[in-house]
């Protein structure tokens, strides 16, 4: 048996940008994020009926070739390792599909590395990352960027540089102990109550319409990017929230689906309640709404929802569990 542990993200500012048509012809992209310690865990075992296939995520899929599994990812992955049969692959989440973390990318990644164990191989993170860009972009065709799957690989607080030639640049900030405790402290997820799926405003971002302008404002977006991290490493932590803030009223020009009055109405009640900045994490479609305050337990009661506070997760995708049978 093997458990794989990926960790879900959130991003900070330069978001939209990890686009191909923006980094190929405008870029470079350029994202800084943080892995966080909410977790995508991918189970593999051997089947005992050794010529079929079972699945186990939010359905379960009992099937004799690998051509009917109807699960994209998972049917092209299997494809990829030209595994035939005798296979049981199930999925775990701390935090559901669809809400901003990059949790397709973060399965990707986590099922790759999975895989490659089961083979009995090792793989760098760059390899799980750039593999798993490839399946979900180059294969799959979705409107997505890179930036997921290089923070669910890599983990930790990292800025990612998405390079014309499709070569990627990654790394650290580097965060005293004291000013990631503080970053932790002063930040929370706010879950929205909806689930959305992210590609149908990803398609209206990345449509042709009004590209040079939104080229323009990708490209302050990117700015943001070597600002903050120059601000993190010297210790400046507060610039954050002013940091996030600024990017959320820049991404909403992207977009008329980011966002919408009851979004914006819950984000200016936390801004008049001591935030300092916030954003709705992933495209922008609904999901998790992400904040930084001094006091969120105050937030918290103000906004009526539960807040999900989280720490860092400095290991990136892991085999936690290898047993040969």
């Amino acid at each position: 048996m093997i458990i794989t542990r990926t960790p879900f993200r959130v991003s900070f500012v330069g978001g939209g940008s990890d686009a191909s048509w923006f980094y190929r012809g405008y870029g470079p992209g350029a994202v800084l994020s943080a892995a966080i310690n909410r977790y995508m865990y991918i189970t593999i075992h051997p089947y005992f009926q050794s010529n079929k296939i079972r699945l186990k995520y939010s359905k379960v899929e009992d099937v004799n070739h690998v051509s009917e599994i109807e699960h994209p990812i998972i049917r092209t992955c299997l494809e990829r390792f030209n595994i035939k049969g005798g296979i049981e692959i199930a999925s775990l989440a701390d935090i559901p599909a669809g809400t901003g973390l990059g949790s397709s990318s973060t399965f990707t990644v986590g099922l790759l590395h999975a895989l490659y164990a089961y083979e009995g191989r090792q793989v760098s993170h760059e390899q799980l990352a750039q593999e798993a860009c490839e399946i979900e972009i180059d294969i799959l065709k979705k409107p997505i960027g890179k930036q997921d799957q290089y923070a669910a690989a890599y983990g930790g607080v990292r800025t990612y540089t998405f390079n014309a030639d499709e070569s990627v640049s990654v790394q650290p900030v580097m965060l005293s102990q004291e000013s990631r405790s503080l970053m932790e402290d002063n930040l929370a997820l706010y879950y929205l109550d909806q689930t959305r799926n992210a590609d149908t405003v990803l398609k209206d971002q990345n449509s042709d319409d009004n590209r040079e302008k939104k080229a323009d404002t990708l490209r302050k977006m990117v700015d943001q990017v070597g600002a903050l991290k120059q601000e993190l490493e010297s210790g400046n932590v507060g610039a954050l929230g002013r940091a996030l803030d600024a990017g959320w009223q820049m991404k909403k020009t992207l977009s008329s689906k980011i966002g919408d009055k009851p979004m914006d109405d819950l984000y200016k009640k936390a801004m008049n309640t001591g935030a300092t900045g916030g954003k709705i994490l992933g495209a922008g479609g609904g999901g998790f709404m992400l904040f930084y305050a001094g006091n969120q337990t105050e937030l918290s009661k103000s906004l009526e929802r539960k807040s999900v506070p989280f720490k860092v997760d400095n290991e990136g995708s892991k085999v936690i569990f290898y047993e040969q049978q």
